[in-house]
């Protein structure tokens, strides 16, 4: 809209006056929050460059809680809202700090628009110490933009789909790389075997730890009761006890004694739980376990490694994103 100079005019939808001298926050408080609403993460940025009063609007919360939960809330579970509370606690001074060519709040918002802007418009607010408030959304969401806030979550098929971690997940720490759209995973060291990174990791190989277990500890599986054939599970499983654990698919399978007849099958009665894994070819070592269902506990040796907590899978998506990942040919 150009008006022309001494020229009113009205907007009938609001009976709003609207003159040529107007700015965006001569406007009704809810047509500017719907505005708001509507912008991307880059947009609040440069709004917030405007001036103090749009700045603290673009900082809120509520705004900046949608593109959390759109963009990062499959990934993000309790463990890494901890880590962000220990990172911003841990820190003096801004969390965004200017230090070095391309890095902090700067170096991330000259990636979405011309550096003669952000010096002009955004240096003033920049100086404030306080801006993003520290404790914000805000503050986190630009963090993980920035690659420069690593956080907890979990690995598909670690180590580019290595064999020998297919129909596995496994926890490590994220960095986000913006220029690629993939993540760096940094893994915990194996017994004297040095941590090591993946890189490239895609979103669709990422989901945040479902039960909040340190992947050292065991879980303790509050569903064995319930368990019988065809359930789908996931359980811990690591090759040593200086190993941490990764989750693996299977699903419960029948007692030796059962032909499968879903009208004499007694499976369920039984103190033993049978664990199939059936990416693997019938004969493999890898193929099933049994595990007592009342009194289960890590159970192994240092040949087939060590199994641990069980969780049961209750949701279609967790499910089918299994299914996904099925390996193309059988595993020996």
């Amino acid at each position: 809209m150009s008006p022309k100079k001494n020229k009113i005019t009205y907007c009938k939808a609001e009976n709003l006056e609207i003159t040529p001298d107007m700015s965006v926050l001569d406007l009704p408080d809810l047509v500017l929050e719907c505005i708001l609403e509507r912008l991307p993460t880059e947009g609040l940025c440069r709004m917030a460059s405007v001036c103090s009063t749009l700045k603290n609007r673009c900082t809120s919360d509520h705004l900046w809680e949608k593109h959390m939960k759109n963009k990062w809330g499959r990934i993000i579970g309790p463990a890494a809202y901890r880590e962000w509370q220990w990172h911003i606690a841990s820190r003096k001074g801004p969390i965004f700090s200017n230090q070095g060519k391309q890095r902090g709040l700067m170096g991330y918002l000259t990636l979405l628009w011309p550096t003669a802007l952000i010096r002009s418009s955004f240096g003033n607010i920049h100086k404030k110490k306080d801006f993003p408030p520290v404790d914000s959304i805000m503050s986190w969401c630009l963090a993980l933009e920035s690659g420069n806030f690593w956080f907890p979550a979990q690995v598909y098929n670690r180590e580019n789909g290595h064999v020998g971690f297919l129909l596995s997940c496994y926890d490590a720490e994220l960095g986000y790389d913006r220029r690629t759209n993939t993540f760096q995973a940094r893994y915990p060291p194996h017994g004297r075997r040095a941590s090591s990174i993946e890189t490239g990791v895609t979103w669709d190989r990422l989901r945040a730890p479902p039960v909040d277990t340190s992947p050292h500890d065991l879980h303790i599986s509050d569903c064995l009761n319930e368990l019988q054939p065809g359930d789908h599970i996931e359980i811990q499983w690591r090759r040593n006890k200086e190993f941490p654990y990764g989750w693996w698919y299977g699903v419960v399978g029948h007692l030796e004694t059962c032909d499968g007849n879903a009208n004499y099958c007694r499976c369920r009665d039984s103190d033993t739980l049978v664990l199939e894994f059936n990416q693997y070819t019938r004969g493999s070592r890898w193929r099933t376990t049994s595990v007592n269902r009342k009194d289960h506990r890590e159970e192994g040796n240092e040949a087939d490694g060590f199994y641990g907590g069980i969780r049961k899978l209750r949701s279609s998506e967790e499910i089918s994103m299994w299914r996904n990942l099925w390996p193309a040919e059988v595993l020996e």
